[in-house]
């Protein structure tokens, strides 16, 4: 797959073994990974590189996986976001999906499953991106008298 056109994944979580571990085979998957372990870490990143989807667990260290979320979505909302912990309850649930993000998946998630709901945050968030840059471009033809 054209290294371009990979799928570009954000990957939070403090476990550093497992976040490197689930980089690696998601990279092995043709998808661009950068892994980081906090939350800090995250938003800075978002910064610099170009994502198409972050996955953050719930439970961290400093800044949290809310509050990452909220912080990621502050600065380029239209990275779509799955939220993973090991310790799910429906409170945490409700209140990431309130901040954004897409889907809500518990510790330890399946590769397939989690392959899928990237895939499909990739083309929500690729659609969304369409549409704004058709609206883009309606606007600009309206101001236009060609």
């Amino acid at each position: 797959m054209d290294r371009h056109l990979a799928t570009k994944v954000l990957l939070v979580d403090d476990e550093e073994a497992f976040v490197q571990l689930l980089a690696r085979r998601l990279a092995t998957r043709g998808m661009k990974v950068a892994a980081v372990t906090c939350g800090e870490e995250a938003v800075a990143m978002v910064d610099k590189r170009i994502f198409d989807v972050a996955v953050i667990d719930l439970s961290m260290p400093g800044i949290d996986g809310i509050e990452t979320l909220k912080q990621i979505k502050a600065k380029k909302p239209e990275i779509e976001v799955l939220m993973l912990t090991g310790h799910a309850t429906v409170a945490g649930g409700i209140e990431a999906m309130k901040q954004g993000a897409r889907d809500f998946l518990q510790k330890p998630v399946e590769l397939e499953e989690l392959l899928e709901k990237i895939k499909t945050a990739r083309q929500s968030r690729l659609t969304a991106l369409h549409r704004k840059a058709d609206a883009e471009m309606q606007e600009i033809l309206k101001r236009k008298s060609w």
